[in-house]
């Protein structure tokens, strides 16, 4: 295990080619600098952030691999690519012919185009000191590039594990489409329950022009792992991109998301689950800028919080200038199942086009109570109709999910949340 200092950040950056070496310099300088976040920064409203970051220890190498029984694997069918990265290292990565599924450390090494196009130069100024460390102490990773024109069959599978107690690990995938290319990718996280690690996972995605990419991630981090993501994408002109994520694991997870909407015609749309319960935090910053014309972006979450569960969710859709004809929806909504229980929802709109069309809508409350009378005058007990409420708050936003495989192990994952809530009402 390695401390957070000057000697492990040279012995980090000696393996950097030397185009990629000031992203490090730079991330190195914000971690020295820039003070732990705090709540009383507007992007760290609402939330604790309860990590003495100077005191983790970075990992030397990737630790015991987790069981396979908690793999997504076989719920997938036949994989077009499998890489599995522990504790910040990836250990395996294979893939069907022509798919380009290596660890980052050999893509840098071996110095390809594409890694180039998405080893960002560094720390953004409107980023934290996470974000910096993970730049700073970061050396390895997953790197998939689907090339021109190529149309992947079948998902890529790429898991995040953290193992080591007390530690810090930092997972990276940059995922690369070329013009015309199609992909279909599964970003599975986990930890062990009872294992205090912290996770600082940051995810790079670039659509070039025409290209259609599908991303889901499935966050489930065990119960005493503290998780700040960072997430970019960039869309192309005329490409198409579908972010989806389930946040179930975690003491407190954050997902802090950007996505530039830079060509002509591109287009995302956004689908989010998750269910906090005991003492957790589930904490969303999502951003989407229409830096381009006719541009297209539908964001749209649920989720339900109970015990002393607290859930966060700031969202900003920007329109700039040159984002004329541009067409965004931005929901959230959100079920308070205890007293104990919180749900913050902040959606924002900044326009700074004429010819536009923007919405945005968010909803916090309990369960319904007149849907409760009317399943109870149909013969349910005040529990079943509670349950089947709850179960159907959550199919709208899971028949989104472009991944159907995990369709009915998420369902099972949800309800197994609510029956364990603790009794009580909102």
């Amino acid at each position: 295990m390695l401390p957070l200092n000057e000697q492990t950040f040279e012995r980090v950056a000696a393996s950097l080619p030397g185009w990629a070496r000031p992203s490090a310099e730079a991330g190195f300088t914000g971690f020295a600098s820039l003070p732990m976040p705090a709540a009383h920064q507007e992007e760290w409203r609402y939330v604790e952030v309860g990590v003495d970051l100077d005191a983790l220890l970075l990992p030397a190498g990737p630790g015991v691999p987790l069981a396979t029984a908690g793999s997504l694997a076989p719920l997938l069918g036949p994989l077009a690519g499998h890489a599995v990265n522990v504790d910040g290292y990836t250990t395996s990565a294979q893939a069907l012919a022509g798919v380009g599924l290596v660890s980052l450390a050999d893509a840098l090494a071996t110095d390809g185009e594409a890694v180039r196009r998405v080893f960002r130069s560094g720390p953004g100024a409107d980023l934290d000191r996470f974000a910096a460390a993970h730049h700073a102490f970061a050396g390895d990773g997953v790197l998939l590039h689907v090339g021109r024109g190529q149309q992947v069959a079948g998902t890529v599978l790429v898991e995040f594990q953290a193992t080591a107690p007390g530690s810090l690990a930092l997972p990276r995938l940059s995922l690369v489409a070329e013009e015309g290319a199609e992909v279909s990718v599964v970003l599975h996280y986990r930890s062990p329950d009872g294992t205090a690690v912290v996770a600082v996972p940051q995810v790079e995605v670039v659509a070039a022009e025409n290209a259609r990419l599908v991303l889901t991630v499935l966050q489930q981090w065990g119960n005493a792992t503290r998780a700040f993501g960072h997430q970019t994408m960039t869309a192309e002109r005329d490409s198409s991109l579908t972010f989806s994520e389930a946040g179930l694991g975690g003491s407190s997870a954050r997902l802090h998301l950007r996505i530039g909407l830079d060509g002509t015609g591109s287009e995302v749309r956004v689908f989010g689950l998750y269910f906090g319960h005991s003492r957790q935090t589930l904490d969303y910053r999502y951003y989407v800028v229409h830096r381009a014309q006719h541009t297209n972006s539908n964001m749209y979450l649920k989720g339900a919080v109970g015990d002393e569960a607290r859930s966060v969710f700031t969202g900003l859709i920007r329109i700039d200038p040159e984002g004329q004809y541009s067409d965004a929806v931005q929901t959230n909504r959100n079920l308070v199942l205890s007293e104990g229980a919180e749900a913050h929802s902040v959606p924002n709109l900044e326009i700074l086009a004429n010819e536009v069309r923007c919405g945005h809508g968010s909803a916090v409350g309990p369960i319904d109570p007149e849907q409760r009378y009317y399943l109870m005058s149909r013969g349910l007990d005040r529990s079943r109709a509670d349950r089947l409420q709850v179960k159907g708050y959550f199919e709208d936003v899971l028949a989104r999910f472009p991944h159907v495989e995990l369709e009915p192990s998420l369902r099972a994952a949800l309800m197994t949340r609510y029956d364990g809530l603790e009794p009580g009402e909102a």
